[in-house]
């Protein structure tokens, strides 16, 4: 498995990420859930999409779902 790269929430777009997971990147992403620092990696299979943690995960099954999830996590630039 590929080293994922480190991103802030809002360092990029949600269209940068998804073609780097395409691409086969994976990204961890440092954000703060509940007060406490959390790291969630972002990977793509080449059927499923992930966004997981060690106490979460979710499953997308196409890039617009993924696309959503981002988003609503507050991971991709705003307004991009």
């Amino acid at each position: 498995m590929s080293e994922a790269t480190v991103i802030e929430p809002g360092e990029r777009t949600v269209e940068e990420i998804i073609s780097g997971l395409q691409r086969g990147e994976r990204f961890t992403v440092r954000t703060e859930v509940l007060g406490s620092s959390e790291e969630l990696t972002l990977r793509f299979d080449g059927d499923i999409y992930y966004c997981d943690s060690p106490t979460i995960l979710h499953k997308h099954t196409d890039a617009t779902d993924m696309r959503e999830c981002i988003e609503n996590l507050g991971f991709a630039r705003n307004g991009e």
